[in-house]
C-alpha cells in the first residue's frame, strides 16, 4: 500500500556493542568500550535510587545511577552510530555525556544495594577521564582553582592561593550572599531543574545561596609549626613523656586537614600528643590523589600516588628505628586512596586507622560531664571502618547523638564546579538537618532557642555543613570536627595556641630524608 510503513524492524538501526573492538575507531582509541562494559549488566531495578545523592525528585533532581546508566547507554549507542556512519561525534553528544558525569558526587553508595555490583562512582570517574582525554571537558574556573590549590606543593604558592581563596574569595562570597539573600532564599526553596550547566547569572546565585565558612585559621598547620621544608621529616613528641622506644604513628593529614581547615590537622596532632605517642608527618605538602581521580585527572593522580609511595619508602628507610605499625588519617577519601598505597610493604605489618577510632582504642573519650547533644553527619567516604560510625561517635562524645543522613552537597569540588547541582542536593540535606534539630529539641537535649552542633569527620563535609549555618528553625547550626570538639573539651578552649607553643618549644625533631 502506498505510504504504509513496514511492520517489521527492517528499518530500525540496532548497533551491536560487539563491534566496538573491530569497526569503531573511537572505541579502539578510547576508554568508552570499558565504560560500556562496566554498565552492561544493569537490571534497571532502581534499587540505587534511595541512596543516591543526585536523586532528589522534590528538588527536580532525577539523576539516579539507573537513569544515568540508561542515558550513558544511549549516548554510547549514538557515538557508535556516528562513528560507523563517519559523521563524526557531535559536540552535543559530548555535552550530554559530560552532563551525566557531572551529576554524581562519587560517593560509591550505589554499589551496596546493586544486585550486579555496578559502582557508578567508578563509572563517573572513567567518564570524566575520557572527557579530559578527548579534550571535551568544559573549563570551570572554580574547579580549576580548587585543583591548582590541591596540586600545589610549594609553600609560598599555597600561602598565596590560600590568602586569595579564604581571605578574599570566601569573604566576597559571604558579602554577596548578604546582598542577594532574597534571591538566594527563593532559589534554595524551590531549586530549578538542571540540564547542562545553568546560565552564568543563575550559577552566580547558586554559588552564593549559602554562605561559605568564615573564621578559618589564617595559616596552614605546617606554617604554624614551621615544618614546611620538604627535605625534612617532622617527628612530633612530648619530650617529657616519650622516649625513642615510645610507640610511633605515621599521620597523613591530607589536603583539607592541613591546607584549608588546619585546625583539624592540629587537633589530630594535639590528641596524639595527649595519647603519648610519637607522630611522624610526611615531608612537605602532599595530596593523596583522590581529588584528581574524582575530577578525571587520572594521569595526575597516578603520578601523585607513585611519587608519594617512593617518598614514603624513603621515610621508612630513614626512620626504620621507630618501627611504625599504625598509619593515622583524618579524612575518609585519604583512607580510601591510601588503601592502594600498599603501606604494609612500606611499614611492614602496619594498618591504616582513622584518628577517632585510634583515640577510642587508647581510651580517650569525653568525660561524662563534658558530653553533649549533637547531630552527626557521616561522610560519603566514612573513615571509620572498624565498627559502625555511629557506635564510635557515641563512644567518644556521648549517647545523645543523632545521625543526620544525606550528602551535604559539597562533595569535594562539586560545590564550585556545578553549584546548580549542589543546590538541589542541599535541598534534601536541609530537610534532614531540620528534622534532626526538631528531634533534639523534642528530647530536651537542646533548648528551644539554642544553637545545634553538628559533627563530622571529613574536611569537605565540614565546609559543606558550615554553609547551613542559618537554615535552622531557631538558633544557628555550628559545624565542627569530632577531634576538634574533643580537643576543645579535653585540652581547653585555648588548645590550639597552647599546642603550637608546646610543639615549637622542643617538641619537634626534624630528620633529613
Amino acid at each position: 500500500m502506498d505510504g504504509a510503513w513496514a511492520a517489521d524492524l527492517s528499518a530500525a538501526y540496532t548497533p551491536s556493542f560487539g563491534l566496538m573492538g573491530h569497526e569503531s575507531l573511537i572505541m579502539q582509541r578510547s576508554d568508552i568500550g570499558a565504560i560500556s562494559d562496566s554498565i552492561k549488566d544493569c537490571l534497571r531495578c532502581g534499587k540505587c535510587k534511595p541512596v543516591c545523592a543526585t536523586h532528589v525528585p522534590r528538588a527536580n533532581l532525577l539523576y539516579s545511577p539507573r537513569n544515568k546508566i540508561l542515558a550513558t547507554s544511549l549516548l554510547i549507542e549514538a557515538f557508535l552510530y556516528e562513528e560507523q556512519t563517519r559523521r563524526g561525534i557531535s559536540l552535543q553528544h559530548w555535552q550530554e555525556f559530560e552532563d551525566v558525569a557531572d551529576h554524581c558526587t562519587v560517593c560509591h553508595k550505589c554499589a551496596s544495594p546493586c544486585p550486579v555490583k555496578i559502582d557508578f562512582g567508578d563509572v563517573t570517574m572513567a567518564m570524566r577521564s575520557l572527557l579530559r582525554k578527548m579534550g571535551q571537558k568544559s573549563f570551570r574556573p572554580g574547579n580549576a582553582a580548587a585543583m591548582l590549590f590541591l596540586n600545589a606543593t610549594n609553600p609560598q604558592t599555597i600561602k598565596l592561593m590560600r590568602s586569595a581563596m579564604v581571605g578574599v574569595g570566601f569573604k566576597a562570597q559571604r558579602f554577596v550572599h548578604d546582598l542577594l539573600k532574597p534571591l538566594a532564599r527563593a532559589q534554595t526553596a524551590a531549586p530549578p531543574a538542571t540540564l547542562r550547566a545553568a546560565p552564568v547569572k543563575e550559577q552566580v546565585i547558586h554559588f552564593i545561596n549559602k554562605k561559605m565558612p568564615g573564621g578559618l585559621p589564617k595559616k596552614t598547620a605546617r606554617a604554624l609549626l614551621d615544618i614546611e621544608d620538604k627535605d625534612y621529616v617532622p617527628i612530633i613528641r612530648d619530650p617529657a613523656r616519650t622516649t625513642p622506644d615510645t610507640e610511633a604513628v605515621f599521620y597523613f593529614p591530607g589536603c583539607g586537614s592541613e591546607r584549608l581547615f588546619s585546625q583539624v590537622g592540629l587537633a589530630t596532632q594535639a590528641m596524639l600528643w595527649q595519647a603519648g605517642v610519637q607522630t611522624v608527618l610526611p615531608p612537605g605538602y602532599l595530596c593523596c590523589g583522590y581529588p584528581q581521580r574524582g575530577s578525571g585527572q587520572t594521569d595526575k593522580a597516578e603520578q601523585i600516588i607513585t611519587d608519594n609511595r617512593v617518598l614514603f619508602h624513603r621515610v621508612a628507610n630513614t626512620l626504620n628505628y621507630l618501627d611504625i605499625k599504625t598509619v593515622v588519617v583524618s579524612c575518609g577519601t585519604c583512607y580510601d586512596q591510601l588503601q592502594g598505597y600498599q603501606f604494609e610493604d612500606i611499614f611492614p605489618g602496619c594498618r591504616i586507622v582513622d584518628i577517632h577510632e585510634y583515640l577510642l582504642e587508647k581510651g580517650i573519650t569525653l568525660p561524662a560531664a563534658d558530653q553533649g547533644a549533637y547531630l552527626y553527619h557521616d561522610p560519603c567516604h566514612s573513615p571509620m571502618k572498624q565498627q559502625a560510625p555511629m557506635k564510635t561517635v557515641k563512644a567518644l562524645v556521648g549517647e545523645q547523638v543523632l545521625e543526620s543522613a544525606r550528602c551535604c552537597g559539597e562533595s569535594g569540588t562539586l560545590g564550585v564546579t556545578r553549584p546548580d547541582i549542589s543546590t538541589q542536593v542541599r535541598f534534601r540535606k536541609e530537610e534532614e538537618i531540620r528534622k534532626g534539630e526538631a528531634a533534639l529539641r523534642a528530647q530536651g537535649a537542646v533548648p528551644a532557642g539554642g544553637d545545634v552542633k553538628i559533627l563530622t569527620s571529613c574536611p569537605s563535609c565540614l565546609q559543606g555543613l558550615k554553609r547551613y549555618e542559618n537554615d535552622l528553625q531557631n538558633g544557628l547550626l555550628e559545624a565542627d570536627y569530632i577531634v576538634v570538639e574533643m580537643a576543645r573539651k579535653i585540652l581547653g578552649e585555648d588548645w590550639l595556641p597552647q599546642y603550637v607553643q608546646r610543639a615549637n618549644a622542643g617538641g619537634i625533631e626534624r630528620v633529613l630524608v
